[in-house]
């Protein structure tokens, strides 16, 4: 894998950065915990000096996020966490304000990697010290190719019940190869990020793409865990006939309950 360490990022094009600027500005609105972050450590910079990197996906959220480390005193570099989420206005708004970060939509999977080790190679050779991952992808990559990255390595965090799964496969190995927060496990992420975004942000995309009418469908869930009950909830707000399928008895009571039909897969 050659890196040209001279690249200063890569997104797809970069005359979308002020269109991502005006976003990230709205999205700043939608943010106020990060924005009340910035308030009360702004000035005394914690991060000063940290090598921070990131492997999420590159979205006009994630910009606000990633602005407010630099805010608190970090050295960030980012890519995405996935090669069909970036948002290439919002990778263009975070290159023009001299961000490390390499990351466009539609990436093959050779460029997703190097993507990845663009990010995780800081000046000099070093390596990050804290990391933010999304998948375990990351955290694979510095217990395998890249692991002469991750010899500084303080912590990091991980985000999504797979990257989770990964990472206690990991530990029980004695292979991972730093402390790692499990952020999934936090109520407020099933609840806000899980259940209700996902549950949204699914049908949002789904509706985009097939320009159909909800109301009327048949939907098939299959599973009712946070993801699977939000999207339950919104097709059946917006008038869908749901089935959920589910093979713990639990769920699938508490689908019933909630009143979903409940089928086998079959």
């Amino acid at each position: 894998m050659f890196l040209d360490l001279s690249i200063p990022y890569k997104v797809a094009d970069m005359s979308l950065a002020e269109w991502g600027r005006k976003e990230i500005e709205v999205s700043e609105h939608e943010m106020p915990g990060l924005m009340a972050v910035r308030r009360k450590y702004g000035p005394e910079k914690p991060l000063k000096g940290v090598r921070v990197m990131g492997s999420l996906h590159m979205t006009i959220q994630t910009a606000v996020l990633i602005e407010t480390l630099v805010e608190l005193g970090a050295e960030v570099r980012w890519c995405s966490c996935n090669i069909f989420s970036t948002q290439d206005h919002a990778a263009a708004a975070i290159a023009a304000a001299g961000i490390p970060v390499f990351a466009w939509k539609g990436e093959t999977l050779p460029e997703y990697w190097w993507c990845t080790a663009m990010a995780l190679s800081f000046p000099g050779g070093k390596g990050p010290q804290l990391i933010v991952d999304d998948g375990g992808d990351l955290v694979n990559l510095l217990g395998g190719k890249c692991a002469q990255y991750g010899d500084r390595l303080i912590g990091g965090c991980e985000e999504t019940t797979t990257g989770i799964l990964r990472l206690r496969a990991r530990d029980r190995e004695g292979t991972l190869p730093c402390p790692m927060m499990a952020v999934n496990d936090a109520k407020c992420k099933h609840y806000y990020d899980n259940k209700y975004g996902t549950g949204q942000s699914v049908w949002d995309a789904i509706m985009h793409m097939t320009n159909l009418v909800v109301a009327g469908k048949t939907v098939v869930v299959a599973g009712y865990g946070w993801c699977g009950s939000g999207v339950a909830l919104r097709a059946q707000g917006m008038g869908a006939s749901v089935i959920v399928t589910e093979i713990d008895p639990f769920k699938a009571l508490d689908a019933t309950m909630n009143g979903f039909r409940v089928m086998t897969m079959a």
